[in-house]
């Protein structure tokens, strides 16, 4: 048995791994939005975050690992995979517009990109916020951070709905295509995010 195993109670630890997953979004997502503010060392900084999207699969292999050793558990053995699994999905995402900025050689952010990063730090940091309540099991809360989630992912439809009506305006096909796919996953992450906050307002629910 290992210190961590010692020092929390074997029902708290997948709350506590849960947890460690979310730090670890947030601070890919931070990462992105320092990314696109300041645009500079675009190869430095996805070496980056691949290494925070690195760290992240290792909590969520390790979520897997003690999934696969222990019978009891504070909530369902596949609510807690789900949850790993959605969230781990989420920190893909993020790398993915981090690499796709450096392999299509965009030289300057647009507006749109960082209101979409901003958006992005917002939501996993309500995320994290349900993640720290769901220990308690409080679903007034949970619920109040949900909604909010889903207030942000509807601002991101939005803003790729317009800012996607804005490029077919020019001219520069290429462009065009490069720039669209990219703010298409900078929304699919809000997406991902409110698929995380579904799952947690269901586990609350379960357990109420």
């Amino acid at each position: 048995m290992g210190l961590k195993e010692w020092l929390i109670p074997q029902e708290k630890l997948f709350f506590t791994l849960l947890e460690d997953e979310s730090k670890i979004v947030v601070e890919g997502a931070q990462a992105l939005k320092e990314m696109m503010n300041e645009f500079d060392n675009l190869s430095e900084k996805r070496k980056k975050l691949k290494e925070i999207e690195r760290r992240g699969d290792e909590i969520v292999h390790e979520i897997y690992q003690r999934l696969n050793k222990t019978f009891i558990t504070p909530i369902d053995h596949e609510d807690i995979s789900a949850l790993a699994s959605r969230y781990d999905e989420v920190l893909d995402y993020i790398y993915a517009v981090a690499n796709r900025l450096y392999l299509y050689e965009i030289h300057h952010p647009t507006e749109v990109m960082k209101q979409f990063s901003e958006l992005v730090l917002q939501t996993v940091t309500e995320i994290d916020s349900a993640f720290s309540i769901m220990r308690r099991m409080n679903e007034e809360e949970i619920n109040r951070r949900c909604i909010e989630i889903h207030r942000i992912e509807n601002a991101a439809d939005e803003l790729l709905n317009e800012s996607v009506a804005n490029l077919f305006k020019t001219a520069d096909v290429v462009t065009i295509l490069k720039l669209k796919e990219i703010y298409e996953f900078l929304e699919a992450i809000t997406d991902k995010c409110e698929d995380v906050s579904d799952k947690i307002r269901d586990i609350v629910l379960k357990q109420s």
